[in-house]
């Protein structure tokens, strides 16, 4: 059993590297992460403990938070300073935005592409933001699929929003922004990852959660909410009335033929789209989704007993969580499903994944 013990450290945002180390910075809530968005942390720095060049290191807008667990030499969390208040107290505190957050203040401008591969047109959409911002570098592997997709400037769209967009369309592809040491170990890098699907995918993986044992608690939430089941879903574009650009509706056929009812869901999944295959795919992914309601694992389990984020399992990793038996349970579960976000409570000793099974 490894207790997790975070080392903090403040680092300029333009270059990552490190300015102070912070021994005295302490979160006030659980660190998280999520796939494809951003994620918030409020800190609280002992000024009494912190170095001369602690107001330097944690600058909004300027720096950078990066914490690393100890006993690995692992960083797990990366997030730039958005707010620091402190007067008379002998505490400031600090507000903080994984790195996700920079592409919502930065534009891609006007783009098309065609017949391109889904991770070239994620990459040229956030290439505008690698320019006079963090240190963020591109690690995109072509995913095999093609697809037409365009931004004009005009619309204000942020690189975040335009990067979000694609991935929400069918058989879109994933990604996510990790912090690792750089070659100097003096600072850090923000791999700005790509892929087809992010992290590990297998029937049997190596992040096992256990209950009773490691877990604590769980809960299964299976939510037919609005926004969250429908049967039949349509996507909408620009326009007006019947000029209106609409997508076909989309049925889940199977389910309604054996006698579930129609629940209708209509959405706009992005401003500016004039294109209906693009209409079309958002419909189709979001059906994927809703069809069955979402069905979502919340698991806290102690993280000095359970197994070691950034070693054993990561963002977008396959878990399985196995259930000896409960009162939900009573003759035991076990399931294998995707870590689409995770929290972790270095002060409590807990550690959240979120799982979703996908069908």
């Amino acid at each position: 059993m490894i207790p997790i013990r975070l080392a903090w450290y403040g680092c300029d945002l333009r270059t990552g590297g490190i300015v102070e180390d912070l021994p005295s910075l302490k979160p006030t809530g659980a660190l998280s992460r999520k796939l494809g968005d951003a994620t918030t942390l409020q800190l609280e720095l002992n000024v009494a403990g912190a170095p001369s060049e602690w107001a330097a290191a944690t600058d909004p807008g300027r720096s950078l938070l990066v914490a690393v667990d100890e006993a690995t030499d692992t960083p797990i969390w990366a997030g730039a300073v958005t707010l620091r208040e402190g007067g008379s107290a002998t505490t400031v505190q600090l507000g903080a935005v994984t790195l996700e957050r920079y592409f919502d203040s930065r534009f891609p401008g006007t783009q098309t592409h065609i017949g391109a591969d889904q991770a070239d047109v994620i990459a040229a959409l956030a290439t505008p933001a690698l320019t006079g911002g963090p240190p963020i570098t591109l690690d995109a592997v072509d995913t095999g699929v093609l697809m037409d997709y365009a931004t004009q400037d005009g619309d204000d769209k942020t690189c975040l929003s335009c990067l979000q967009e694609v991935m929400a369309l069918e058989g879109g592809p994933e990604w996510t922004i990790d912090v690792a040491w750089d070659a100097g170990h003096d600072g850090f890098v923000f791999p700005f990852r790509v892929r087809s699907v992010i992290g590990t995918q297998t029937a049997t993986p190596e992040g096992v959660f256990d209950f009773p044992g490691c877990v604590s608690s769980y809960t299964r939430s299976e939510s037919y909410e609005a926004g969250k089941g429908a049967t039949v879903v349509i996507a909408r574009g620009e326009g007006e009335g019947s000029s209106r650009l609409t997508s076909s509706a989309h049925e889940a056929t199977a389910l309604l033929a054996n006698g579930w009812p129609r629940w209708e869901y209509r959405y706009s999944p992005a401003t500016g789209l004039t294109d209906p295959d693009q209409l079309d795919a958002h419909a189709t992914k979001s059906l994927a989704l809703m069809q069955e309601g979402a069905q979502v694992w919340s698991v806290e389990a102690v993280a000095s007993k359970a197994p070691r984020l950034g070693v054993d399992w990561f963002l977008g990793d396959s878990v399985s969580l196995n259930i000896e038996t409960s009162p939900r349970h009573p003759r035991g579960a076990g399931v294998v499903a995707r870590c689409w976000a995770w929290e972790l409570d270095p002060g409590s000793d807990r550690v959240r994944p979120i799982l979703v099974e996908e069908s």
